[in-house]
């Protein structure tokens, strides 16, 4: 066993504090990593509060993951030690079902292993990059290339390849208006992506707040849904739009918004139900659709997208002791646009 050093949710109402946890020997298939830096994403917060369900404390979060392979086991291919890697929302899958043969391991028919609060295939419970240092099967690791550094590298193996692969499947390129909803740490990656792709960028958040900043990053026009007559100016314009925001809108007025045959995407994740009118689908044969991250394959081609085109995340890097300061300014929208953990603090 591996000791590491680490920050736990002890349970859903107490703060997270230091601690260490065991990491499993090196198998044949694994890697070493040590952790430099671990992004915070709101499905951390929303898991250790047990917003989503039952959680086995205490847990470590955490699957924004950027570090160097300092160990390998005796059958691995892919890496060698000093390798700059990354772990993202997965560490295992059944590797056997149609969808992980089709490089679709987010999608495995009997249920991927996630990087934290799972079981893994071998019965213990997985936790996450809170911590020094992680072993993971080489499968399920990906490459940082050197363009990227990792503390900008670490929020893309979540908040990168959540919004890379709905753009890259409704096909967000030269020619497509695409609409983004909400300008955080997901719709500011969406904004980067979808304008690296070529498409016609527009950001729709509450306010005004962040114009200028969503400007900068690389959207052509910028709107607040306050403003009821944004809904009357825009209707029909968009062929995609994305809604990143973990809150309550009404699906039926962003759906006239988008073109006919268009797609309204959802990958924020809001705790309540959300209404819909079916006649806003049926009128122009519009979609409405979900989607989580990518498969391995598309998360290192996102990676290498990015390193192409210059693209990290908007990041503040915080010491260890500031994450549970950083918990509630998440929740206050108090970040520009995500919180990496300095893992060099532990």
């Amino acid at each position: 066993m591996i000791t590491a050093k680490a920050y736990a949710a002890p349970s859903a109402t107490e703060p997270l504090v230091p601690t260490t946890i065991e990491r499993r020997a090196l198998g044949p298939h694994d890697v070493l990593i040590d952790i430099k830096f671990a992004g915070i994403c709101h499905s951390d917060i929303h898991t250790v509060r047990g917003d989503w369900g039952s959680v086995p404390y205490p847990l470590t979060p955490g699957h924004e993951i950027a570090g160097i392979v300092t160990e390998v086991g005796s059958d691995v291919t892919r890496y060698q030690a000093g390798d700059r890697v990354g772990v993202g929302c997965m560490v295992n899958s059944c590797r056997e079902c149609e969808q992980c043969l089709a490089g679709q391991e987010q999608d495995c028919l009997n249920g991927n292993v996630g990087t934290y609060a799972a079981t893994d295939r071998d019965g213990t419970i997985t936790q996450g990059g809170y911590s020094s240092h992680v072993v993971v099967d080489e499968a399920f690791a990906v490459r940082i290339p050197e363009g990227l550094d990792l503390n900008v590298a670490a929020p893309l193996l979540c908040a990168g390849i959540t919004t890379y692969s709905p753009l890259r499947r409704w096909g967000a390129g030269p020619g497509k208006k695409v609409a983004v909803i909400g300008l955080g740490g997901l719709g500011h990656m969406a904004v980067k992506l979808a304008h690296a792709m070529g498409a016609e960028v527009t950001v729709l958040s509450q306010s005004l707040k962040k114009q200028e900043d969503g400007l900068r990053l690389g959207a052509d026009h910028y709107y607040a849904t306050s403003d009821s007559s944004t809904f009357e100016d825009l209707a029909g314009t968009f062929d995609l739009i994305i809604n990143t925001v973990s809150a309550v809108i009404s699906l039926d007025d962003y759906l006239r918004l988008v073109k006919p045959h268009g797609a309204l995407v959802c990958v924020g994740a809001p705790g309540e139900p959300l209404d819909l009118r079916i006649f806003s689908l049926i009128g122009g044969g519009k979609s409405l659709a979900g989607s989580n991250i990518g498969g391995i394959a598309e998360t290192q081609e996102m990676l290498d997208f990015c390193a192409e085109h210059g693209i990290g995340a908007e990041i503040e890097v915080i010491p260890a002791e500031k994450i549970n300061e950083a918990y509630e300014r998440v929740l206050a929208s108090d970040v520009r646009y995500r919180f990496v953990i300095d893992t060099a603090t532990l």
